[in-house]
C-alpha cells in the first residue's frame, strides 16, 4: 500500500474523492495514523447532511458507535485500478522490475513523450505518475 506521504500528495496535488462503498482511506492526527478503514454499508458508510457536505459515520463498531466525522478529515488511500482510471488516456502500461531494482514502473503519454514512474509496488508507481499527469494539466 503507499506511503502516508503519497496519499496526502495526491489530495494535495487536487485529486478529488467521492467516499464510495469499498474505498480505503486513513485519519491522520487523531491517534489511528496506522489504521486503514474501508467505507462500508454495515461499518462505516458515507452520508449526506444538510449544506452538500458528507459525513464518513462509524456504525456498529464498539470504540465509534454511532461517531463520525466530515470527510474532508479523511484522506483518501486509492487502489490499484482506481489510480489507474484516474490516468486514463494517458497510462500506457504497468511493468514489474526484476533485479536490483525490483518494484513496479508506469508509463504514462505526456504531450509528445512518454514518462515512467517508479516505486517499490504497484500503487505507488501509479501514485506517483497520478501526481506528474495532474501537475502537468494544472500549468
Amino acid at each position: 500500500m503507499m506511503t502516508r506521504e503519497l496519499a496526502l500528495a495526491l489530495r494535495d496535488a487536487g485529486v478529488e474523492w467521492a467516499p464510495a462503498k469499498g474505498d480505503r482511506f486513513v485519519v491522520f492526527d487523531r491517534d489511528f495514523d496506522t489504521d486503514v478503514f474501508v467505507v462500508s454499508d454495515m461499518v462505516i458508510e458515507v452520508l449526506d447532511v444538510p449544506q452538500g457536505r458528507q459525513v464518513l459515520a462509524f456504525n456498529g463498531t464498539t470504540e465509534w458507535a454511532l461517531d463520525s466525522f466530515e470527510a474532508e478529515v479523511a484522506v483518501w488511500v486509492p487502489r490499484e485500478d482506481q489510480l489507474r482510471d484516474l490516468l486514463g488516456e494517458a497510462f500506457v502500461s504497468l511493468e514489474r522490475l526484476d533485479g536490483a531494482a525490483d518494484g513496479f514502473a508506469v508509463t504514462v503519454r505526456r504531450g509528445a513523450g512518454l514518462e515512467r514512474h517508479v516505486d517499490v509496488d504497484a500503487e505507488s508507481a501509479y501514485a506517483r505518475a497520478v501526481l506528474a499527469v495532474f501537475a502537468g494539466s494544472a500549468g
